[in-house]
């Protein structure tokens, strides 16, 4: 990865379209480098990833799976996850796990000095509503702050453009596609579809100072923010598994707050002014717990369904078991008891 910042050029983003339904999806042999007709003797072909020490998910663990990239379903078996670098996965995709654990992963973070912030939280936390008058006089101080060359303009039609860099602090690993033969730029204009969809995947860490700047719109939203980083990165993860987040740095504290999907982070950074400490922005994943349900196509909502009715069938059978053989149990030492 070259240490110069990289460009990217978000000029005209389209709303970002949801999944239909009858969209291919990946499934479990998807993830895995897998010759026709070799499925069966896969796993023994495969080379185990080495260290890693995986361990139940949380229950408010809600995410997609690190292989396979399916969304990990259920309430009682949430998936497992690495003590070490949290790669995160299906339990039917544990033994298919080819890459190594790369041990705790060391972002420069702060632990003891941040907090995190919810998207309801403080007042402070609320953008004032700027006259096109305030903006244009917002870009002027903005301009007359900055020693580079990323400077803000204003548009014609009352927008305006500018650049955010956008720090890319990811403790998993991303996948992205496995084949030899580069996307061409028209691939990349078209988008992923049926007839580009993706057959085998390959994994990797990305380096913890990745760092890209985005020339923006001032109505680009965060989504849009998320998924163009992603389609840079050749990243075919879902981007919903990450979210972005808005760093400050006030009265030696740190805080990070969740933007939502519609937030608009270069009116953030017009608002905040060109210093990192005041405002900096942050793709990480989107391990807070919440899902958005909305996001969700029907059938993936109906599947899911399915998915509680056996889990939950399961789970009572299992309870019944358990204490129909401790009433078993208690019956045969009361009948070995001698009577008196």
């Amino acid at each position: 990865m070259s240490a110069e910042p990289e460009l990217i050029e978000l000029r005209d983003l389209a709303p970002a379209r949801c999944a239909a339904p009858g969209r291919t999806r990946l499934e479990r042999a998807n993830a895995l480098r897998i010759a026709p007709g070799t499925a069966r003797n896969a796993a023994r072909q495969l080379v185990p990833g080495r260290g890693h020490r995986f361990q139940p998910a949380g229950p408010t663990t809600h995410t997609w799976c690190d292989l396979c990239g399916d969304f990990i379903w259920g309430v009682v078996r949430k998936g497992l996850q690495c003590a070490h670098c949290k790669f995160t996965c299906h339990y039917r995709c544990r033994a298919l796990v080819c890459l190594d654990c790369c041990g705790p992963r060391d972002l420069g973070w702060e632990p003891a000095l941040e907090r995190d912030t919810n998207v309801d939280e403080p007042v402070e936390w609320e953008t004032p509503d700027l006259s096109q008058a305030e903006i244009e006089q917002k870009i002027k101080e903005y301009n007359g702050q900055i020693n580079s060359n990323l400077f803000m303009s204003l548009n014609k039609d009352g927008s305006y453009t500018g650049f955010i860099k956008v720090q890319l602090k990811l403790v998993r690993p991303v996948s992205v596609p496995a084949s030899k033969k580069p996307p061409s730029l028209q691939d990349a204009r078209r988008g992923p579809g049926r007839g580009t969809a993706v057959k085998r995947r390959t994994s990797f860490y990305l380096p913890k100072d990745a760092v890209k700047h985005l020339h923006v719109l001032s109505r680009t939203r965060a989504r849009e923010v998320i998924e163009a980083l992603l389609r840079k990165f050749l990243v075919v993860d879902d981007p919903r598994k990450f979210a972005l987040f808005e760093r400050a740095e006030r009265h030696g504290q740190v805080y990070l707050r969740k933007l939502s999907d519609d937030e608009q982070p270069l009116r953030l950074r017009l608002l905040a002014g060109p210093s990192e400490k005041a405002l900096s922005f942050v793709l990480k994943e989107n391990d807070s717990g919440e899902v958005n349900w909305d996001a969700f196509s029907m059938p993936e909502l109906h599947n899911f369904l399915r998915i509680l009715q056996r889990e939950e069938e399961e789970h009572l059978r299992q309870i019944l078991q358990k204490y129909s053989y401790c009433r078993q149990k208690i019956q045969e030492a009361l009948h070995a008891c001698p009577l008196g």
